[in-house]
């Protein structure tokens, strides 16, 4: 049995878990200079309050898992990544602390106000920009991170930096349209529009400056046939840019949520395609960046145990907090 390959899948999962519940509130955060009623904010923060914490165990799981999964790619990636890592730890950070202070202090709300924002912004924008550092490459040598302290920084990652913004503030709107009523939900719709628009934009320009950039991403998207069955993908992003443009058009109030997620999933498995069997790209496939047998199997017993309570406490969690959030309904009240 492929261990190795199994464990990819488990952390793939983690971390589209993560991107699909954190992505959300962190974009209902960076929606707020659209939103400058006090009320509109408070009910922005109560949809989110009661999930928010629970939404980053993903990320736990996910870093944790490739450090003892896969502990050559976490040595390689975190010397590569250091900062954008730390900024993003300090964005959530803040974020964090904003929730809690917000709802407490009456004469500096504004200011826990900036700390929600920000936080968010940096923490979302570092995420972004370590994909785009992952996905234009990694100097490795001898099995060691051989570039400097800045290889992370392009242009090409801050573009994926602001791209994952886009998105998550995507997910944030359609989390509102979902959550929301009256003039707050009409204003969500309009923005979602747009940034559904931008993250399209944005996922077609990245697919195709792949290809052109990187000669075996071209080879494996367009060695026809054999690569005939991967525009599977392209073919259902333009049916679920539909979906989610239509659904916004009509005023639906969950379908645009799912839509959303239906984006973001598609171009991750179009990125995944990309770079197989690589976790760090052209440089350690996952079989060398893999720790023994015997460790991927008791850790894969206890992820077993594991992973089934963690579904069914976010499923319940998100259960009981269903429905409309409303001004007189203050989770922190």
């Amino acid at each position: 049995m492929d261990y190795a390959l199994i464990w990819a899948i488990l952390i793939a999962v983690a971390v589209f878990a993560y991107v699909a519940l954190d992505g959300f509130d962190l974009g209902v955060a960076m929606l707020f200079p659209w939103f400058k009623k006090e009320e509109d904010r408070d009910i922005m923060m109560n949809t989110v309050a009661p999930v928010w914490d629970g939404n980053e165990t993903w990320l736990v799981l996910g870093g944790g898992g490739l450090l003892a999964v896969f502990p050559l790619a976490y040595a390689v990636l975190m010397p590569a990544l250091y900062m954008p890592v730390i900024a993003m730890l300090l964005g959530l950070i803040f974020r964090g602390v904003a929730f809690e202070y917000r709802f407490k202090t009456k004469t500096s709300k504004h200011l826990w106000d900036l700390s929600f924002i920000l936080g968010s912004l940096v923490a979302a924008l570092s995420q972004g920009i370590m994909l785009g550092a992952m996905l234009q490459g990694i100097k490795v040598v001898d099995r060691s991170y051989a570039g400097g302290w800045f290889d992370w920084l392009s242009w090409f990652s801050v573009f994926c930096g602001v791209a994952v913004v886009i998105g998550y503030a995507l997910l944030g709107s359609t989390w509102l349209v979902m959550k929301t009523e009256g003039q707050l939900q009409q204003k969500s719709y309009q923005l979602a529009f747009r940034f559904a628009l931008g993250l399209v934009a944005c996922i077609a320009f990245v697919s195709l400056y792949l290809p052109w950039r990187d000669a075996a991403i071209a080879d494996r998207w367009f060695s026809f046939p054999a690569s005939l069955w991967l525009w599977i993908l392209p073919v259902v992003l333009g049916l679920v840019t539909f979906g989610l443009l239509h659904a916004l058009k009509k005023q639906r109030h969950v379908s645009p949520y799912l839509w959303s997620l239906g984006l973001f999933l598609v171009a991750f498995l179009g990125f995944a395609v990309s770079i197989f069997p690589y976790l760090v790209p052209r440089a350690i496939t996952l079989w060398e960046a893999a720790a023994p047998d015997n460790s991927l199997i008791f850790l894969l017993v206890g992820a077993v145990i594991l992973l089934p309570i963690i579904f069914a406490y976010t499923g319940y969690t998100y259960w009981v907090f269903r429905g409309k959030t409303r001004a007189d309904a203050g989770y922190h009240d």
